[in-house]
């Protein structure tokens, strides 16, 4: 679930539970909790005056770690292409080295 939509069904969920999101250190404490892998190991390390400031950081972080796996993919793809040094026309063979004047 993206950040986005985990903000939406947050908000619906909370219209049922007021008591549990009284406050706005209430809010951010439970929608932190809600998140997972490397989103949230980021957005622990912060203070947050407002829950609309925690999720305009949890959305932007989103972005930069979606953005940065997608170019690592691409790496990734290039490296099955073509071996893990780059570019080999020869497939990755090994040759002997042969000395000039010698049998």
């Amino acid at each position: 679930m993206s950040i986005i939509e985990c903000a939406v069904k947050f908000n619906e969920l909370s219209r049922f539970a007021p008591n549990q999101v009284a406050t706005e250190e209430m809010r951010i404490d439970h929608f932190e909790q809600g998140l997972r892998g490397k989103e949230k190991q980021i957005i622990a390390g912060y203070t947050y005056v407002s829950f609309q400031q925690m999720y305009q950081k949890a959305v932007n972080i989103a972005c930069i770690i979606s953005k940065t796996e997608i170019e690592n993919g691409e790496k990734d793809q290039v490296k099955e292409e073509f071996g893990p040094r780059g570019s080999n026309s020869q497939g990755n063979r090994n040759f002997r080295r042969f000395k000039h004047g010698m049998k």
